[in-house]
């Protein structure tokens, strides 16, 4: 027999029955079928059978006994709820009424978005099945067999079991309610962050001791999220190479301007695009030859080819940007293997979508790479490690418990403090620095005195040409580099000076564009001194220093005809440059989790010469262009990563990490002092470069190293205080954190980083011998200001049978104080190898007020 309720609604702009007016239906429900109703801020009528459509935002506000009789004023959601098909049939779902069928419709015509869904572990190891366990679960929440088709994206099943689809918000509910679903995550967006560097890093070509290391890595596979691969670029050449490496199982794949047979080779033997989960977060049709992009692996803004040719790529002698920085262009491993996961798209700036973004590490888990290099991350605030909107952190921990190496640009949101970002203990963080290389560019008066200033401009030198500065009245707002527009006539023909307080190198280049726009012949640019400037596009925007500025602002005041020539820029390397941590690299400390000490390293990432896509799309030629960014240092990371993964492959990823971190540079190549861009500049400390600038031949032979697993990974989610269903969320099947939670101190990091110390405590690590079996390391301590640091033991003897000894550090406050972060060292020594970690301390003795 079957049931009749009235519902009685009373609308209030939200449905489509004219306002203070009543209606009522009949909801015919199957005897089978279960109704109940919920008194709370938010009508839910729960359960027709399971699964629940919010939709109204209406209140129950009286319920009459005898016939069912609610009614209901504007106030939170009214959930009504779709039969479960397992107690439910379609006629049933059919017999429900007028109202229902009312919302049904809206439901159908809500807006979508993409949602990533997390289940339990596979049920299915066939592909084809698993989809079709995906379209089932589908169909019980949507009611017809058609709708998954158009609704499921990606299906999941190598780092983590589930798929991603377009719903609506109800519908996500209505999943995540599910018993097989862990967790339902809404899609995000992500946005995108060489011919010396490799020589500065010590990975010379013509240097015998490095010749073999750089031809090592024939079986390791380096895999990129990125933005695409130009696969005609000379750096991508397969010369040399032999048989495809046996644990490859990915695939190249047909595209726009892409053809396998011919695009792919034994160098890039894997290439993938993923854009569904972008176009259904987007919403609307993306065009792709009006956004000049490809619908293919085939690479559109230039970011990925860059980054694959730093990190892996052939040999190409006599590269240059129109004949700055000439020399032989290559990867840091030229003989590895290359696979492009292209999730990044030439739009609004560079798009990746998280749906696409997880499908890419899902691929590149089961076609078997070695190292993932990612040069992409959230805006700030990012998320935690458990946030089930945070991608990277997902997908990465899923691809390092597969023994794969993930490597992570910190951000460029520098350099103010506490910006790094995919600062998750199982990444390797990357910070950028400058490496000893410039291009001064001559700047000539009419009075004959030079001022160098530094560009990038390879054109023809300027003849003596007028200079003019845009002088303002006292009343009017003051003159910098960015007021400048194309709309001022009076700089037509003449070369202009500015000044500007920002450090942004894109701002020179979008004033050298007005400039140019409005007639002018050049830009000299005077700001503070940093390591990054940028190509205006062969127009001449030179940049100088304050100093310099004034001098020339001088010039010009004190003469009637002012007049200037520049000349085209020249490359410098080597002595006395600098290397700095360039401005805009994030720094520590990780605000996420303090006692993580992050970024991890520091890579060049200042003027990077690599390849590129030709300036005409429609020719095969090889090109090449400067590029900085965090971007660009965390390939250089990956390429030292796939050297030492073939000179170690028994080796973790954190192995690996902590090899790099603990035998970086904390000086120059000469000794000198390593200083970290800012205002004002300061000398670099681990907030800035973690452990210093990376040192690829000595990160082969550590000695030591602080290794970690999934256990550890567990200890320091637990030891954050993350819920235990978050955690389980993460990992992807039950965890539970027992007994009090360890400190998070004690996690084996290379790095100790204490956020609090009021007087004193005591850490432990173990340290793992890599070297020569019989080996015995003294401690050296440099203790930071206020403190002193202790270890006990304070001398490690290994064996064939010991080769891993725990050991405490004690931290103690000397001098109360409530500063900053101060910074030491402990460094385990052999005699001929040094493992340094970085410590970063901050004494706190409670707040202050006045």
């Amino acid at each position: 027999m079957r049931k009749q309720h009235f519902v009685q609604l009373k609308s209030h702009g939200n449905m489509s029955e004219p306002q203070g007016e009543f209606s009522q239906c009949t909801l015919n429900l199957h005897k089978d079928c279960d109704w109940k109703t919920k008194r709370s801020k938010a009508i839910t009528i729960k359960k027709i059978c399971g699964s629940r459509i919010e939709k109204s935002s209406m209140k129950l506000v009286h319920v009459q006994s005898g016939p069912r009789r609610y009614s209901f004023k504007n106030s939170d959601p009214m959930g009504l709820v779709l039969p479960d098909p397992k107690k439910c049939t379609l006629a049933s779902i059919l017999k429900l009424g007028p109202l229902l069928i009312h919302f049904l419709a809206l439901v159908a015509h809500a807006k979508t978005n993409v949602y990533v869904v997390h289940m339990e572990k596979n049920q299915h190891e066939d592909v084809e099945l698993l989809t079709q366990a995906h379209h089932a679960l589908l169909t019980s929440v949507l009611g017809s067999k058609r709708a998954p088709e158009e609704s499921l994206i990606y299906s999941y099943r190598h780092g983590f079991s589930g798929f991603a689809a377009k719903l609506t918000e109800t519908q996500a509910k209505v999943v995540s309610e599910l018993p097989a679903v862990i967790s339902v995550m809404p899609n995000h967006l992500y946005k995108l962050q060489t011919t010396r560097s490799w020589d500065y890093l010590g990975l010379a070509l013509d240097s015998p001791s490095t010749d073999h290391k750089l031809n090592i890595a024939k079986n390791v596979i380096i895999g990129l999220l990125d933005s695409g691969i130009w696969p005609e670029s000379e750096v991508f050449n397969d010369r040399g190479l032999g048989h495809v490496p046996s644990h490859w199982k990915g695939t190249c794949e047909t595209g726009e301007f892409f053809q396998p047979a011919k695009d792919c080779n034994k160098k890039l033997i894997g290439a993938r695009y993923y854009i569904e989960g972008l176009k259904a977060e987007y919403g609307k049709p993306l065009n792709m030859s009006e956004i000049g992009e490809f619908l293919s692996p085939r690479d559109a803004s230039g970011h990925g080819t860059h980054t694959s040719s730093t990190a892996g790529g052939s040999i190409a002698p006599r590269a240059s940007f129109h004949g700055l920085g000439l020399g032989t262009a290559r990867g840091g491993a030229p003989s590895a293997r290359l696979a492009m996961y292209k999730v990044c798209w030439d739009f609004l700036g560079g798009i990746c979508a998280a749906a696409d973004i997880l499908k890419a590490f899902d691929h590149a888990i089961h076609d078997g790479v070695d190292v993932l290099s990612m040069s992409i991350g959230p805006q700030i605030p990012s998320y935690s490690e458990v946030d089930e909107r945070s991608s990277v952190n997902f997908g990465s921990f899923h691809a390092v418990l597969h023994g794969i190496v993930v490597v992570c640009s910190g951000g460029n949101f520098g350099p103010t403090s506490q910006t790094v970002i995919n600062a998750a203990p199982w990444v390797i963080t990357v910070a950028a620095s400058s490496v000893d290389r410039s291009f001064p560019t001559p700047i000539t008066l009419g009075d004959n005195q030079t001022i160098m200033g530094q560009g990038l401009y390879t054109g023809k030198a300027l003849g003596f040409i007028s200079l003019v500065y845009p002088e303002f009245s006292d009343l009017e707002d003051p003159r910098d580099c960015s007021s400048l527009s194309e709309s001022d006539s009076w700089m037509v023909g003449k070369v202009v000076l500015c000044f500007t307080t920002k450090s942004d190198p894109y701002a020179i280049v979008d004033s050298g564009v007005s400039v140019q726009d409005a007639g002018g012949l050049g830009l000299i640019a005077a700001k503070r001194p940093t390591s990054s400037s940028y190509s205006c596009d062969n127009f001449p925007c030179v940049q100088v220093s304050y100093e310099l500025g004034s001098q020339i602002l001088s010039y010009i005041r004190s003469t009637r005809d002012p007049r200037v020539r520049i000349g085209p820029s020249r490359t410098r390397v080597g002595k006395p440059l600098s290397i700095n941590v360039a401005y805009f690299s994030s720094r520590g400390p990780n605000y996420i989790a303090p006692a993580i000490l992050k970024p991890d390293i520091a890579a060049p990432g200042v003027k990077i010469l690599a390849a590129v896509p030709p300036d005409d799309k429609m020719t095969t030629n090889t090109s090449f262009r400067f590029k900085s960014g965090t971007s660009m240092a965390a390939p250089h990371v990956s390429g030292v990563v796939a050297l030492l993964r073939s000179q170690h492959p028994e080796w973790s990823p954190a192995a690996i990490k902590s090899a790099i971190v603990t035998t970086a540079r904390t000086t120059g190549l000469y000794g000198e002092p390593l200083y970290a861009e800012g205002d004002p500049m300061k000398l670099a400390d681990p907030f800035d470069f973690g452990g210093g600038i990376m040192d690829p031949s000595q990160a082969a032979d550590p000695g030591l190293v602080y290794d970690m697993g999934e256990a550890d990974y567990i200890d320091y989610l637990c030891a954050k205080g993350y819920k235990d269903d978050s955690i389980s969320r993460l990992q992807g099947h039950r965890t539970v954190c027992l007994g009090p939670p360890p400190s998070i101190l004690d996690i084996n990091l290379p790095s100790i980083s204490i956020p609090n110390l009021e007087s004193s405590v005591t850490l432990r690590r173990t340290a793992t011998n890599v070297g020569p079996i019989d080996s015995t390391y003294k401690a050296i301590i440099q203790s930071p200001p206020g403190v002193t640091i202790s270890v006990d033991p304070a001398v490690l003897s290994f064996s064939a049978e010991n080769r891993s000894i725990r050991f405490w550090v004690s931290v103690s406050v000397v001098l109360p104080m409530n500063i900053e972060y101060q910074f030491g060292s402990l460094t385990w020594t052999d005699g001929i190898r040094s493992v340094r970690s970085p410590v970063a301390v901050k004494v706190g003795v409670g707040e202050f007020y006045d």
